[in-house]
């Protein structure tokens, strides 16, 4: 029997400068998947655009703990993980029940020419629990960091 990710590829990428790398396992292909524009002014202020796949599975590896800045913003629920030397926006994070869930900012992958038009999203129009009961059914609930 295959596990869910056996079909699945696996797309590197990470910081400018390569202090936070990061390889996201999906199995929809990035041409197949429209990255999500928060129109938050945070994320608009970053160009962000997230993809998460419910199914994959996120590492995040840092060169050393003053490599990562956490932010909260918002809702003050999920914590934007940015490189602090470059600070470059990779990733965002919401933790819940001792499991984390994570949305990659698709800019930060080294194949991010290959996925559809971005498509608006306003979570800023929903209330926290709304934004939570979506994050933990659209992000990847596999985070491992290293």
């Amino acid at each position: 029997m295959s596990s869910p990710l056996s079909a699945a590829s696996s797309l590197a990428g990470g910081c400018h400068c390569g202090s936070v790398r990061l390889v996201y396992t999906s199995a929809p292909v990035p041409a197949d998947t429209h990255p999500r524009a928060c129109d938050c002014s945070f994320c608009r202020m970053h160009g962000a655009a997230y993809v998460s796949d419910p199914a994959g599975a996120l590492r995040i590896a840092v060169a050393d703990a003053q490599a990562l800045l956490s932010y909260r913003q918002g809702s003050e629920a999920a914590l934007f993980r940015l490189c602090g030397r470059c600070g470059v926006l990779v990733a965002v994070t919401y933790e819940q029940d001792g499991r984390m869930y994570a949305a990659v900012n698709a800019g930060c992958l080294d194949e991010r020419d290959a996925f559809a038009p971005a498509v608006g999203a306003s979570p800023q129009l929903l209330s926290r629990e709304q934004k939570i009961g979506r994050w933990t059914r659209l992000w990847v609930p596999e985070v491992e960091w290293a």
